[in-house]
């Protein structure tokens, strides 16, 4: 009976493994999936890279507060420009998704077509984004990672070093004027491009008017290469309507952040600004009417309902900065407000709903910047007729956001007649239209108005502020960043200046 259990056992062991043998043949090409892509269309990872650059809600809290067009009395998560502090929970958000999203994703792209010439016009558009990446950066926070960036991957750079901004811009200009005049109609166009279809020639105003705008951006502290640069993209050949504006599209799938935000948790907790909203009323602009909403009568959140909104210009009352969530009950009752909940908002069903567009470079923008330029004499042309160009495009942007904040032509065509350009304060006249045509692109409302010196803003009076000088400069690094890159940030810290809000970058010169 053993003899026979022992054989059994030998012939089932004989059996067991030539099965596992068997199965063995084979069993690699069994687990593979056939129908799997063992590739990413690295069009679909710029794609990614332009939903990202979308910024986020926090540009509420900062950059759109810092130039006073939106303010909030509410401290918490919602501390920042309100009061002239710093929250770094806050001040993160632009470097968290530039680096994370959309450097880490064109930087790959570059990577995966620098050796497929049949794929250059791809190359080159990352290239663009990218510039455009490192613009809101180093605008942003100075001194940032540039050369090193985007390396962990490829070339295991996990504490990438600093670079002065000077070296940056320089980097910038360079690779926009190389990269735009190498895009090639005769190339294979890229169509699953999801900001121009691979349109190579609205790829080429895009990177020529952020030349514009980088170059602009140098008038004080370089306006030597400030004028070459600008000359250069001129040259090249800029926007020359809406149609070719850079911007997200946005839909149920890839929501605005800011719309989200206001649509939200925090739709009673922000409002226009009364710095803004009485410029526009003052002057009588019709954009006014696009933008704004107020729910007379509301004393709370939930009485901000739809029987209680009101459109009418008129009625728009802006809120007053310097005041925190008890101070601002006084300013609401000395305006006959039932509460601070009865200020004007930015309208969260057109100009900002969840599906609104994001934009980046317009051709509103670039016609006010080629005005500048043309009054400096750095350009042809009439600063006059590229004043109200920018003018008029904005206000046919805004139709973009929603067709219910359509400005009518007539009301358009009567106040730029209303508002003419004058010459002798072209530079005030165009950066304040620069201020408005901005309105919702916080990065570069801010960046501007930090070159410019307009619009003529007072300084946030809030008592408790932790500012030394009357704006905030510059946004402070991640407490990230600090921890674990910490050698490479105080060696940018040694160059720039203190790791805080009132420290100038490198072109905003005193």
């Amino acid at each position: 009976m053993k003899r026979i259990m022992k054989n059994y056992i030998k012939l089932l062991f004989l059996t067991l493994s030539l099965v596992i043998v068997s199965c063995d043949d084979g069993f690699d090409e069994l687990n593979i999936n056939k129908n799997a892509a063992t590739a990413i269309n690295p069009a679909f990872i710029l794609n990614n890279a332009v939903i990202s650059a979308s910024y986020s809600n926090v540009t509420i809290i900062y950059e759109i507060g810092i130039v006073q067009q939106m303010v909030s009395p509410n401290s918490g998560v919602l501390t920042g420009a309100n009061f002239n502090q710093d929250n770094r929970d806050a001040t993160n958000q632009n470097w968290v998704r530039g680096y994370r999203n959309v450097i880490r994703n064109t930087t790959d792209v570059i990577r995966q077509t620098s050796e497929q010439p049949n794929r250059s016009n791809l190359l080159n558009m990352a290239k663009i984004l990218q510039s455009f990446a490192f613009m809101v950066l180093t605008d942003s926070y100075g001194e940032v990672p540039y050369f090193d960036a985007g390396k962990g991957y490829s070339d295991q750079i996990t504490l990438p070093k600093y670079d002065a901004q000077q070296a940056i811009y320089a980097d910038i200009i360079k690779t926009l004027t190389e990269a735009t005049a190498a895009l090639d109609a005769s190339k294979p166009i890229e169509t699953a491009d999801i900001m121009y279809g691979g349109d190579v020639a609205k790829w080429k105003k895009f990177g020529y008017s952020l030349l514009l705008r980088a170059g602009m951006r140098l008038t004080k502290v370089d306006p030597t290469l400030a004028q070459a640069t600008v000359q250069k993209a001129v040259a090249g050949g800029l926007m020359t309507s809406n149609a070719d504006n850079a911007y997200t599209r946005h839909d149920a799938n890839y929501t605005n952040a800011i719309g989200q935000w206001m649509n939200s948790t925090e739709a009673a907790n922000s409002y226009i600004g009364a710095p803004f909203l009485d410029h526009l009323k003052r002057t009588k602009d019709p954009r006014l009417k696009a933008i704004a909403v107020r729910y007379v009568g509301a004393k709370s959140g939930p009485e901000q309902t739809a029987a209680r909104a009101n459109r009418d210009t008129a009625v728009q009352i802006g809120m007053p900065f310097g005041y925190d969530n008890n101070g601002i009950a006084a300013q609401a009752a000395a305006r006959g407000l039932a509460s601070f909940y009865d200020f004007s908002q930015v309208d969260r069903t057109r100009f900002g709903k969840n599906t609104a567009p994001m934009f980046f470079v317009t051709y509103s923008q670039t016609s006010l910047l080629l005005a500048e330029a043309i009054q400096r004499g750095w350009a042809s042309g009439s600063a006059a007729d590229s004043y109200k160009n920018g003018i008029k495009a904005h206000m046919d942007q805004c139709a973009i956001h929603d067709a219910n904040s359509a400005v009518p032509t007539e009301e358009a065509d009567a106040y730029i007649a209303a508002n003419p350009y004058d010459p002798a304060k072209g530079l005030e006249q165009i950066n304040t239209q620069y201020w408005i045509s901005s309105f919702m692109n916080g990065p570069e409302a801010f960046a501007n108005f930090r070159r410019s010196g307009y619009p003529a803003l007072m300084p946030n009076p809030f008592p408790g502020k932790g500012i030394k000088g009357d704006f905030i400069r510059r946004l402070t690094y991640p407490n990230s960043e600090i921890s674990v890159n910490s050698t490479n940030v105080q060696e940018a810290i040694s160059r720039q200046g203190a790791d805080d809000l009132d420290t100038r970058v490198w072109w905003d010169k005193q």
